[in-house]
């Protein structure tokens, strides 16, 4: 079952930490061998799957490493996402 979708961006981090660490789990690998496969460092997928860099800062993957990912996990980009429909964007602004 899917989570509701997330209204702002830290919690769409989350979000899409949550979803890292479900595929990851399901595939059955550790989080150092899907960085390795990804091309990233295990600390950098670690602060993806908090949804978080450091303490009160969202984690904002760029799009080749959500496609990197992607192609690790056998997934597309899309399936790692959470739903956009109720994101508050005015952060952006």
């Amino acid at each position: 079952m899917q989570s509701p979708a997330p209204t702002d961006w830290e919690s769409y981090a989350r979000e899409l930490g949550l979803e890292l660490q479900r595929r990851r789990s399901v595939a059955g690998l550790s989080q150092e061998k899907l960085a390795s496969r990804a091309g990233m460092t295990r600390t950098h997928y670690q602060q993806l799957e908090r949804g978080a860099w450091k303490p009160g800062q969202p984690a904002n993957p760029s799009l080749r490493v959500l496609v990197g990912l992607a192609q690790a996990l056998g997934v597309e980009v899309g399936d790692l996402l959470p739903s956009v429909s109720r994101v508050d964007l005015s952060w952006f602004e």
